[in-house]
């Protein structure tokens, strides 16, 4: 057995459920696809499924990798990779959740990340500048990579510069082994302001969830403000205000405008991938995929 299902698509959209759902029926396992749920300790913020969620469904890559280092696409890459071959030999289907789209390609596509050092000198000259002119020169060299990326993260849009400057090219073309897998890729689409409310009402049931308490507790155990800024999205905005830098409202009122923003970045980056099919719901879902493993 070879078949892999993805389920994709913008923050909000209900991929965890939906994926639950249809492992349950269909003899599965989930792989996370998502970058900040491999991180111990980033539970509310991130968005990661509860064990209860779960309803003993088998989940793979969560809680992987300590926050205060980093954890690259390619680490990513041979962990998932692995962990999708256990699940076949126990001859189940594995599906592949989530939405960050960099880590999914690099299993669907078996892409080879470039293994490019740190340049500090061009780091060092780099973060000198105002974040807006890093992202337009990202836009401007590597604009697909620059739709998946979370453009206020110094981070991530320094690190990309760095990658595209350092190979002289963007980082899109890169040397692919071909797939591996007999997959379907199913992609969970919602109407853009049914998406908003998901998005609003999630946020405010991660905050009365302890989501602040979380990050307080996350910089308590040696995480410092600075990394959990670079996590981006609900820890760079619940990290300034727990340094007083921004008032509770202003915080919540940010947070949502940016996560609608990622999230229309998300649905950029994925709608470039034709060999998506779009649907809505688990009856749609559902249906794709028995005819998937006829």
């Amino acid at each position: 057995m070879n078949k892999l299902i993805v389920i994709l698509g913008p923050t909000s959209s209900g991929k965890t459920g939906l994926s639950i759902r249809l492992a349950k029926k269909f003899n599965g396992e989930v792989v996370s696809a998502d970058s900040r749920q491999v991180y111990k300790g980033m539970d509310i913020g991130s968005g990661k499924v509860t064990k209860k969620e779960m309803q003993e469904i088998p989940h793979h890559l969560l809680d992987v990798a300590n926050p205060k280092n980093r954890f690259s696409v390619a680490q990513y890459q041979k962990l998932a990779l692995k962990e999708i071959k256990k699940i076949q030999d126990k001859n189940k289907i594995p599906f592949l959740v989530g939405g960050t789209g960099f880590y999914i390609q690099s299993v669907v596509d078996g892409i080879v990340i470039p293994k490019v050092k740190p340049n500090w000198k061009l780091r060092e000259k780099l973060i000198l500048q105002p974040l807006s002119e890093l992202y337009k020169q990202l836009l401007e060299l590597d604009p697909v990579r620059a739709g998946n990326i979370d453009q206020n993260n110094p981070r991530r849009v320094i690190r990309a510069l760095e990658i595209t400057l350092t190979l002289k090219r963007p980082v899109r073309p890169l040397s692919r082994n071909g797939s591996k897998f007999d997959m379907l890729l199913l992609g969970l689409n919602k109407d853009r302001n049914v998406l908003n409310k998901l998005i609003k009402t999630r946020l405010l049931e991660r905050l009365k969830q302890g989501m602040i308490k979380e990050v307080k507790k996350m910089h308590a155990s040696g995480v410092s403000w600075k990394r959990l800024e670079e996590f981006g999205l609900e820890y760079r905005l619940v990290a300034q205000y727990l340094q007083k830098k921004l008032e509770y409202d202003k915080m919540v009122e940010i947070l949502q405008k940016e996560i609608e923003h990622f999230a229309k970045r998300q649905m950029t980056w994925f709608k470039r991938d034709k060999r998506i099919l779009w649907t809505k719901n688990y009856k749609e879902a559902e249906k794709l995929l028995e005819k998937f493993l006829q």
